[in-house]
């Protein structure tokens, strides 16, 4: 569905209907006056519903990242202080309502879920050695990466004790395979970095494991709690999921075309770190011998000497072109999966926010 004239502010979430607005140009600055492509505006409207479940969410985080070890409540106020959009607590929340759900432990399934994609956040910086996030120096260059691995182990097991208090098997379930699948994303993406010969298949799977799994386990846990029948938990699953690869996919275009000021982020990051995503290996394929050679150096060595050199060609290729198709792609099944869902405000944000997940532009 295209957006019409009437202004955003006063069409809200409702003016997306299950649909997936594909009229704006992915990873573009939105046009001026076209409220629905701005990203702020849009994230505003769609966590509208849900304002009070947010607030609790962000309280029960703050209580549960309390801690009698001094160094363990630091480095979790630091985190907390540092922000973020939100995005998986918000998923659960949204879904859950989306269900029916009408209880209050979705706010715990939303923490926890949050607390575990915060250790993978703690757990990849130390690994990346990154100095940078959300445009914040990162735990492990404040604290030292050891306190932050450790503090990353603390979250993963607090995660696992808000579980049990749900004291619901089939959440347990879901969440200790998909942690588990994390864990193997890690060590797969280990596998792939400076390896040119890495494929889109390889790739793909590297995002599911690593992004998607947590979006579509958050998803499922929602629908878990509403109790739903299995249509719906397999229509919020595979909705998470294909969230999950669209923002990833986003992510990846982004560290070559976005502001770095916005994102918190300096351009080619992934480069440096020798890690080929899909529009180098895009670009790779598509390229001329010399750009080819170019990126394939790039990629072994690591580092940003070549930046300049393998965005022109990420860009004549049409790299971030074909990254971007893909994204609305998963954005547009995704929304897709809400079709079998009633009707409600929240259905409604959660199409809007797979629109988000490809217009943000940090």
């Amino acid at each position: 569905m295209v957006i019409g004239t009437s202004p955003w502010v006063k069409c809200g979430v409702s003016c997306y209907h299950g649909k997936v607005n594909s009229s704006a140009p992915l990873l573009s600055p939105p046009a001026q006056g076209n409220h629905a492509d701005d990203p702020a505006t849009l994230l505003a409207a769609l966590r509208a519903p849900v304002l009070a479940d947010l607030a609790a969410v962000d309280a029960t985080i703050r209580t549960e990242l309390a801690s009698d070890v001094v160094l363990v409540s630091s480095i979790g106020e630091y985190i907390v202080a540092g922000g973020g959009k939100r995005l998986r607590p918000l998923l659960v929340v949204l879904a859950a309502r989306a269900a029916g759900y009408r209880g209050a432990e979705h706010i715990s399934a939303a923490a926890l879920v949050e607390f575990i994609h915060t250790a993978t956040l703690l757990h990849d910086d130390v690994v990346d050695d990154s100095h940078q996030r959300r445009g914040r120096d990162t735990a492990n260059e404040v604290f030292g990466s050891t306190a932050s691995v450790l503090v990353g182990d603390f979250l993963y097991s607090r995660a696992f004790q808000m579980m049990v208090r749900l004291d619901r098997m089939p959440i347990m379930a879901i969440l200790a395979e998909a942690t588990n699948t994390i864990a193997a994303g890690e060590v797969l993406q280990l596998m792939n970095l400076r390896d040119p010969g890495t494929t889109e298949e390889r790739y793909f799977e590297v995002i599911y494991r690593k992004t998607a799994r947590l979006f579509e386990a958050g998803a499922e846990v929602a629908a878990v709690l509403a109790e739903s029948k299995p249509s719906v938990r397999a229509a919020l699953a595979a909705y998470g999921k294909h969230l999950g690869n669209a923002f990833q996919l986003v992510d990846d275009a982004l560290d070559y075309r976005s502001d770095t000021t916005e994102r918190g982020k300096n351009l080619g990051d992934d480069l440096a770190e020798g890690k080929p995503t899909l529009p180098l290996i895009y670009a790779l394929q598509h390229g001329t011998p010399l750009q080819q050679a170019i990126i394939r150096q790039a990629i072994e060595f690591g580092g940003r000497e070549h930046l300049a050199e393998v965005t022109a060609a990420i860009e004549s290729t049409g790299g971030l072109d074909y990254t971007a198709q893909l994204a609305e792609d998963e954005a547009q099944r995704a929304s897709a999966a809400l079709e079998g869902l009633p009707g409600s405000p929240y259905k409604d944000a959660l199409a809007a926010l797979a629109r988000f997940a490809v217009i943000r532009n940090t």
